[in-house]
C-alpha cells in the first residue's frame, strides 16, 4: 500500500473513532442532562412542599430547623451511620476526637434535676479545688441548673482556658450550700487505661482519639518498666469501644505488628481504595497478647481486632463485636456545621468484610449476666449493625446479629478477663479456635 492510500485510510479511521467518541460523549450527555432535570424536579418539588408547611403549619415554624431537618432526612436515609452535623454538634464532635478541651475535670451525670458529681478527674481544676464525688451542683455563675439538660450545663461548665466560673454545691453533710471559684484548664480524656495484673499488662481502650496512640505507647513502656522480664503478655480489652479515629485505629494495630497489611478500604471511586501496612518494629517485643471483644465493640475496634487476628498475632476472646464495617468522612461546611457522610467499607487485611457481620472471636467466652439485668439492662441484650434499620448490606451475604455487651463491674466476676489471664498463664490452650482465616482474598494486597 503506497504511503498516501495509508494516510487516507488512517484519517477515516480518526474519523471514525471521533465520530463514535462524540456519540458516546453526547449520550452520556443526555443521560446526564435528563438525570439533572429528574434532580431539579425533586427539588421544585421540595421548594413547593416547603412553602405549603411556610405557609399552612398550624404553627409557624422556624425556617432554619425546618431546611436542617430535610437535610438529615436525607442524609438518614442513606444509611445510619450519615448525618449532618449543625455547627455547635460539629464542635461538640471536634472535642471528642481531640481528647481536650477547657473544662473542669468533673465525670457528671443528672439527678432530681440537678447535676451530681461521679468523680472529679485526677489533678484537674475541680480537684484542686475540692470539688468531691456525691456532691451536687445546683448553680453556675448564680444560675439555677433546674430546667437545664445534662449537655446544656456540661456546655457551660466547659469554656476558655484560664476563664473562671462559680460553681454552687450541695453536700451532705455540710449544713448550708457553699461556692467554689473554679479556673477552666486544658482537660484531656484519658482514653487508655493501664494497669497491672500481676505478670500481665492489661490495656483497657475505651475510645479512639486523637491521643489514643500516643496514650498507648507510653502505657506499654510503663508497664514493661514496672513489670520488667517476669512480663507474661498483654490483654488489649476492646469491649464496648464504640471506635472513632480511622488513623488511630491503624496506629494501634500497628504498635503489636511488625509487618503486613492492617487494613483495606475500598470507596465509590479508585482514589478511596486504600490499603494501609504496619510499619517495622512492635512495641510488645512479640509477646504473647489476647483481645477482648463483645457487641460493644464497633469501627476501629473491630478493625484492630481484624487485623491482629488475621495475622494471627492476638488471641480474638469474647463474643461477636458489633459489625460496623464503614468509613465515614467528615466534609466541613464553613460556618453551617459538617456532613458525615459514609464514602468507604473497610476489610480485614484477608479481606473479610466487617460490615453487618462482625468479629467472631477465636475463643467464644460468654459473660453470665445477671437474673436481674436480663430484661432490664440493654448491655445485655444481642446488638449488631445488621438490627440497624437502613444498614448497609454485606455484599459478600450472610449477615450476622450482634451479642451481648454486659461487662460485670467486679474483675473476679469477668469471665472473659479471667480467661485472657489463665491463658496467657498457660492455664488455657487456642486449641478451640472458632474462626479459620480465610486466603488473602484481596488482589490489590498483593
Amino acid at each position: 500500500m503506497r504511503k498516501s492510500d495509508f494516510a487516507v485510510w488512517v484519517l477515516v479511521m480518526l474519523a471514525f473513532v471521533a465520530a463514535g467518541t462524540s456519540m458516546i460523549n453526547a449520550t452520556r450527555s443526555q443521560s446526564a442532562a435528563a438525570a439533572n432535570a429528574d434532580v431539579y424536579k425533586s427539588l421544585d418539588l421540595f421548594g413547593e412542599v416547603l412553602e405549603r408547611v411556610r405557609a399552612d403549619y398550624v404553627e409557624k415554624p422556624d425556617d432554619a430547623e425546618l431546611i436542617e431537618s430535610a437535610i438529615n432526612g436525607m442524609l438518614s436515609g442513606l444509611d445510619p451511620h450519615s448525618t449532618y452535623l449543625n455547627p455547635k454538634h460539629f464542635r461538640d464532635m471536634q472535642v471528642q476526637t481531640r481528647g481536650e478541651f477547657g473544662g473542669l475535670g468533673i465525670e457528671v451525670t443528672m439527678e432530681d434535676q440537678v447535676v451530681k458529681v461521679v468523680a472529679p478527674i485526677e489533678n484537674t481544676p475541680a480537684e484542686k479545688a475540692g470539688v468531691m464525688s456525691g456532691d451536687l451542683i445546683t448553680q453556675l455563675d448564680g444560675v439555677s441548673i433546674q430546667g437545664m439538660t445534662l449537655e446544656q450545663a456540661v456546655e457551660k461548665m466547659r469554656g476558655p482556658v484560664d476563664t473562671p466560673i462559680m460553681v454552687t454545691i450541695v453536700r451532705k453533710g455540710v449544713a448550708d450550700p457553699f461556692d467554689l471559684k473554679i479556673v477552666r484548664d486544658v482537660i484531656r480524656i484519658n482514653p487508655v487505661r493501664a494497669e497491672q495484673e500481676g505478670d500481665i499488662a492489661y490495656l483497657r481502650i475505651k475510645t479512639f482519639s486523637e491521643q489514643t496512640y500516643d496514650e498507648l505507647k507510653s502505657s506499654i513502656a510503663d508497664l514493661k518498666k514496672k513489670i520488667g522480664s517476669d512480663l507474661k503478655g498483654y490483654i488489649v480489652d476492646l469491649r464496648n469501644n464504640p471506635g472513632g479515629l480511622l488513623d488511630q485505629a491503624i496506629s494501634v494495630s500497628d504498635a503489636f505488628l511488625d509487618k503486613g497489611a492492617i487494613v483495606l478500604t475500598r470507596g465509590r471511586n479508585l482514589n478511596e481504595t486504600q490499603r494501609s501496612n504496619a510499619r517495622p518494629g512492635d512495641l510488645t517485643d512479640e509477646k504473647k497478647v489476647v483481645v477482648l471483644i463483645n457487641g460493644g465493640s464497633a469501627s476501629a475496634s473491630e478493625i484492630v481486632a481484624g487485623a491482629l487476628q488475621d495475622h494471627k498475632r492476638a488471641l480474638v476472646v469474647g463474643t461477636r463485636s458489633f459489625g460496623k464495617g464503614s468509613v465515614q468522612t467528615i466534609i466541613p461546611l464553613g460556618s453551617n456545621g459538617a456532613i458525615r457522610l459514609t464514602t468507604a467499607r473497610y476489610y480485614t487485611p484477608s479481606g473479610r468484610s466487617i460490615q453487618a457481620k462482625g468479629i467472631d472471636p477465636d475463643i467464644i467466652v460468654e459473660e453470665d449476666v445477671p437474673d436481674d439485668l436480663k430484661q432490664a439492662s440493654s448491655a445485655s441484650q444481642p446488638r449488631g449493625e445488621a438490627s440497624l434499620r437502613g444498614h448497609l448490606k454485606n455484599g459478600d451475604g450472610g449477615e450476622n446479629t450482634g451479642s451481648s455487651a454486659y461487662v460485670p463491674k467486679e474483675k473476679e466476676k469477668d469471665t472473659q478477663l479471667k480467661y485472657a489471664i489463665d491463658y496467657l498463664h498457660g492455664l488455657k490452650d487456642d486449641q478451640q479456635k472458632k474462626v479459620e482465616i480465610p486466603q488473602q482474598q484481596d488482589k490489590t494486597a498483593n
